[in-house]
């Protein structure tokens, strides 16, 4: 009996002999999976009891007692029910001569105790069966036309699932369509026609599903392995072929590269979309590819640049604080009636002399057409603050948001006045507009054909100089030139003199040879793609990211200015009171001079980041004005405060932290060489991801440290 399963008589027997009839049958079927169970603990002991002297019961057996009871009281007991208390109160007595016929009861059931690799039949799970979670088709319901899912017999598949175990499964996914409009619903998707008349169908994302498909070849995952690889991507930098070989290794199944890469699109796609609030406008194609679906999703949510539309909207006691007076700064000991106070030292930190500023009279020219009227961060009288007082609470409070380049970028046309996106990344050079120009010489302005197999023309002096070129560029890769100058900087490869400073190292020479009268670094030509300069990135002082842009060829003026543009053309009213730039003066200038009539001159006063600021002139009437991170005569209330430290001394601090954005872009560094290989549209959607991974961090911090919105009308710590 013991190497034969249980029949369903041997069932009915047991459960007639040890479960009354008032007994659930789910209950009971817990009972014997339970019983199943106890295999392991039975052969310890029935091994210890082989042993002399040992009792009938020894602990491993006497342990199964308590485990029974709660099997009884079933996964999910009834409590607060006084009836069912009792009914179960009743039933303990049977749990007795259950007890003392385990043994019997397993071999009866078929279970040999001896088997080391017995497996416990309830734990066998059956296929998985796939199907969209829907009831009703969501096309007709809006029409206020109820319909059911139908079963499309023709579309039943045998699938693969990778479970958050790691393990393979088989499974069978069902395809649901409704009759009326012919709409097909997939676990993940839903693919049907938009109107009536539509040439195409199109589909739309389930925004929450449990499984995900990541393979044309039917294999799909569990949404757990997608956070997995969120997880692995936040906290270790994991691109998707190590997530990919990480799966691998642990699943013994193959997982590709493109596969990891399909789970995360897929994964991001609804994650970016339910953010942005797009998920009910989005659409594409049936079954897109990853490339298609990455498309299609960067165009509706920001391409070249974006917008977290929570941030708009964000507050914290670390970037928002209730607006200050100079009656604030008097009662602070800050200042007083007569000037500044004993802080006066801390606002014009020394700065160095070197710095490239425009002439003295220029600068003061500027300062005579800045608008007159107050900006929200001047001193008021009283007559100001009586008046602020009766605006709504929103107006009281003043914001800081802090912007900066991170140098990186995705590649662009080789050709320097274009910023159109390569036709291909592997090894091309030019965008699709300028693609021909693969068959004209490399260097400009020659335009005669190349040679086979060549990007320069049959011209002697333009072979050799391509000759050069790639020689030079050959030797050391990008990391390596990076690594030489490090060394070089950190003092490797140099000898300390016993009289003095140590000697310089080697340098790391860079010139390529003259083409005619032309140096070598001065020779314009298109042998490789260029790439974009910076990412231009915006958040609160608090680090709470707010938006992104690309600057192309500089990190120019007009770049910067249509960047911010963007970020607040759908919510001007939520312009902040300050915004930190490293270069805010030069911005300044050009705001006032090519458009003086922009918001941003009487809505935000743009400042220097303190760092930044100790490197510009002393002589700039403009930044040492308008642009001072921490003013000491008491002109910007709102930038500085008090604070007492634990002995009761009172020290100056600066309001907000100015450096959120050195903060952001360290962060960023971990993804460096990940975005430097990516097309266009991949690293659009990669720094969307980056964005809305960041902001998620920095609001669990802000919630830990309880520095919400709810907390800034209690006084400051």
């Amino acid at each position: 009996m013991a190497d034969e399963a249980a029949t369903v008589r041997d069932l009915i027997i047991i459960l007639e002999t040890y479960f009354s009839p008032a007994f659930s049958a789910h209950q009971a079927i817990y009972v014997l999976a339970t019983i199943y169970s106890f295999y392991v603990l039975l052969r310890l002991h029935w091994n210890q009891v082989r042993e002399p002297r040992q009792p009938r019961f020894t602990a491993w057996r006497k342990i199964t007692l308590p485990l029974l009871r709660d099997a009884y009281e079933g996964p999910d007991p009834q409590q607060g029910n006084p009836d069912a208390h009792a009914e179960l109160l009743g039933i303990q007595n049977q749990v007795l001569p259950l007890y003392h016929d385990l043994e019997e009861i397993i071999v009866f059931l078929g279970l040999n105790i001896d088997d080391v690799q017995a497996k416990n039949p309830f734990l066998q799970q059956p296929k998985l069966i796939l199907v969209t979670t829907r009831l009703n088709c969501r096309f007709c319901e809006a029409n206020s036309q109820r319909r059911s899912l139908r079963l499309d017999r023709d579309k039943l598949h045998p699938v693969h699932v990778l479970q958050s175990s790691l393990e393979v499964v088989e499974a069978i996914l069902i395809i649901a369509e409704c009759s009326q409009c012919g709409a097909t619903y997939y676990p993940d998707k839903i693919i049907h026609r938009p109107t009536a008349h539509a040439p195409r169908r199109v589909q739309i994302l389930e925004s929450h599903p449990a499984y995900l498909c990541i393979s044309k070849s039917g294999i799909w995952v569990e949404r757990s392995i997608a956070l997995m690889q969120e997880k692995a991507m936040h906290r270790f930098t994991a691109g998707w072929s190590n997530f990919a070989n990480f799966v691998t290794d642990l699943s013994k199944k193959k997982m590709t590269k493109h596969q990891a890469k399909k789970l995360f699109i897929e994964h991001f796609s609804r994650r970016l979309l339910v953010a942005h609030g797009k998920v009910e406008l989005f659409s594409c194609r049936p079954h897109p590819s990853v490339k298609d679906l990455t498309e299609a999703v960067v165009n509706i949510i920001g391409r070249n640049g974006g917008v977290l539309p929570s941030s708009l909207t964000h507050g914290c006691k670390d970037c928002t604080h209730r607006k200050r007076f100079r009656e604030d700064l008097l009662r602070e000991g800050f200042i007083q009636e007569e000037g500044p106070g004993v802080a006066a030292q801390v606002a014009d930190l020394p700065r160095g002399p070197d710095a490239a500023q425009l002439p003295e009279a220029f600068a003061e020219d500027v300062l005579l057409h800045l608008p007159a009227q107050r900006p929200p961060q001047a001193v008021p009288n009283e007559e100001d603050r009586a008046a602020d007082e009766e605006l709504d609470e929103e107006a009281q409070f003043v914001q800081m948001a802090v912007m900066d380049g991170k140098t990186i970028g995705h590649r662009i046309c080789a050709l320097s006045d274009c910023t159109n996106p390569l036709v291909n990344y592997k090894n091309g050079r030019f965008c699709k507009d300028h693609l021909p120009l693969e068959e004209v010489c490399g260097i400009i302005p020659c335009g005669r054909p190349v040679r086979n197999g060549a990007k320069t023309c049959d011209l002697p002096a333009h072979r050799d100089w391509e000759v050069s070129w790639v020689a030079r560029f050959k030797r050391l890769s990008f990391p390596g030139v990076r690594r030489v100058i490090r060394r070089q900087q950190g003092g490797f490869g140099t000898h300390a003199l016993a009289d003095g400073p140590r000697a310089q190292g080697p340098v790391l020479h860079v010139e390529l040879p003259s083409l005619g009268e032309t140096s070598g670094n001065d020779v314009v030509h298109t042998f490789r793609a260029r790439s974009v300069y910076c990412l231009q990135t915006i958040q609160w002082s608090c680090g709470m990211p707010i938006g992104w842009g690309k600057c192309y060829k500089s990190e120019s003026q007009p770049q910067v200015l249509a960047i911010m543009n963007d970020i607040w053309e759908t919510a001007p009213t939520r312009r902040p009171a300050f915004l930190v730039y490293d270069d805010a003066c030069d911005l300044l200038r050009h705001i006032v001079t090519q458009t003086p009539d922009s918001p941003w001159l009487t809505d935000s006063r743009l400042i220097v980041d303190a760092w930044h600021y100790i490197g510009h002139r002393s002589v700039d009437a403009l930044c040492r004005q308008h642009c001072n991170p921490a003013p000491a005569d008491g002109s910007q209330p709102d930038l500085v405060q008090m604070k007492k430290d634990r002995d009761g001394n009172s020290h100056l601090t600066r309001a907000f932290n100015t450096e959120t954005a050195e903060q952001l872009n360290s962060w960023l560094t971990g993804y460096e060489a990940q975005l430097r290989q990516m097309s266009d549209i991949s690293y659009d959607f990669f720094v969307h991801v980056l964005m809305m991974i960041f902001a998620e961090t920095i609001e669990e911090q802000i919630e830990s440290k309880r520095r919400r919105m709810e907390d800034l009308s209690d006084e400051e710590e």
